[in-house]
């Protein structure tokens, strides 16, 4: 009678838990139903404040890319302008300016795609990371206090 009382209540702690973390939690200590709750709750708090002081998220990517693809669109544009001295010598300096100014404009923004599209990528890898750690935040957390976390 006694293992068939703890069997419903292991089953019901991984229904209740199961949706949140997808695992469950059989205790290995004879834990009460109440003190089951209390530790796993704890346990959640403990995993999600760790995952809280994770590393903040990545920003500025769209900035850093533009800026990058700025400075090479105008180095270029200057390359391309000294390829071709005698013709670049007798264009006066405005053009010139002008001419850098379009480059730089056109891979900047391409650069700022290409930095948002790092920082996202980022962000998914720092998203995965911490759910990672929080789950193992988690399972330790419910195996220091005697339980058996199956996934």
């Amino acid at each position: 009678m006694n293992s068939l009382s703890s069997l419903g209540l292991c089953l019901a702690v991984s229904v209740c838990v199961a949706p949140a973390w997808a695992q469950s939690v059989v205790p290995l200590k004879g834990q009460t139903s109440q003190q089951i709750q209390l530790d796993t709750t704890d346990c959640q708090n403990v995993a999600a404040s760790q995952s809280a002081a994770a590393a903040p998220s990545p920003s500025g990517g769209r900035l850093k890319g533009a800026a990058v693809g700025a400075a090479a669109g105008a180095a270029g544009a200057q390359v391309r302008g000294n390829r071709h001295d005698e013709v670049y010598d007798r264009v006066d300096d405005d053009t010139k300016q002008d001419y850098r100014q379009n480059q730089a404009k056109g891979t900047a923004a391409a650069g700022a795609v290409v930095g948002g599209s790092r920082q996202r990528q980022d962000r998914r890898e720092q998203e995965k990371t911490s759910a990672a750690n929080s789950s193992a935040a988690y399972v330790g957390c419910l195996q220091g206090r005697g339980y058996q976390v199956n996934p």
